[in-house]
């Protein structure tokens, strides 16, 4: 069953066929892309969390003034 490949109007070269193998490197590179940029989102994300948690405790134990007066954290 070999037919021709007609593309606006003209023949064209069918597409090559995929093997097994060929998928299966087209997936595990988009997982480790996936992964590597996973990763380098949540380092970002833990550094915020890490920086607020570290600004809020300096600012309840009195290192950092509060920002706004009316804002003062006492214990």
């Amino acid at each position: 069953m070999d037919k021709d490949w007609i593309w606006n109007g003209g023949p064209i070269e069918p597409p090559e066929k995929l093997t097994r193998e060929d998928v299966q490197e087209m997936i595990d590179a988009a997982i480790r892309k996936h992964n590597r940029n996973a990763s380098i989102i949540s380092m970002c994300v833990g550094w915020v969390v890490l920086a607020l948690f570290a600004e809020g405790l300096l600012r309840l134990i009195g290192v950092i003034p509060p920002l706004l007066p009316w804002l003062k954290i006492t214990l």
